[in-house]
């Protein structure tokens, strides 16, 4: 029997999100407001961090220019503190039991190893959009992670961005919100047990 396929986002649902912590640590130690520094940042740079484009070395260079007096090992602790494990990771075992479990993110490698890490033994594949080359919504690295599942299996596709989950629903997917509660980790396994017994 082809199991269920559960595919999660980090940010918001297996860690907590980067913003608007990160930027307001920056923030502190930048010569603008966070306002500026968040809005440069949208326009000049967010698209090709997220899709390797530019390298976490370039994105560092480009704060050091709005951030002068920043050192490289404040900037990497700023990380740690705004990437943090959130509830869902320790439900990780108990869904494995019931489903082939996926990570699609947008993000960085080495940001969210330490998050990735832990649980590498529990997933079957790990999209991250910056070694993809394409990012959230785009509906080609939803594509990406489809190759790597069963040919129709039953995917449950948690993200906490609406315009994110409206992408999976195109391609087929079921979908769950991830609300900042975390209510949404109780329907989880439902939600796989219920395919199962379907089956």
């Amino acid at each position: 029997m082809i199991k269920p396929q559960l595919v999660l986002d980090i940010g918001g649902v297996l860690a907590t999100n980067l913003s608007p912590l990160f930027w307001q640590l920056l923030a502190a130690e930048a010569i603008v407001s966070e306002e500026q520094l968040y809005s440069e940042y949208k326009q000049q740079i967010s698209e090709r961090l997220w899709t390797g484009q530019i390298t976490e070395k370039q994105f560092w260079r480009w704060i050091a220019e709005y951030t002068p007096n920043l050192t490289s090992a404040l900037a990497r602790s700023f990380i740690d503190r705004c990437l943090l494990p959130l509830p869902a990771i320790s439900e990780i075992g108990n869904w494995n039991a019931v489903a082939d479990i996926h990570v699609l993110s947008n993000h960085l490698p080495a940001w969210v190893e330490p998050i990735i890490t832990p649980i590498k033994p529990y997933l079957k594949s790990i999209t991250i959009s910056s070694e993809a080359a394409l990012q959230k919504p785009h509906p080609a690295i939803f594509d990406k992670v489809n190759e790597q599942l069963p040919p129709d299996s039953f995917v449950l596709f948690v993200d906490d961005h609406p315009k994110n989950t409206k992408q999976a629903a195109l391609h087929g997917w079921h979908t769950l919100l991830a609300d900042e509660d975390g209510r949404w980790v109780s329907q989880v396994l439902p939600l796989l047990k219920q395919y199962s017994k379907k089956k």
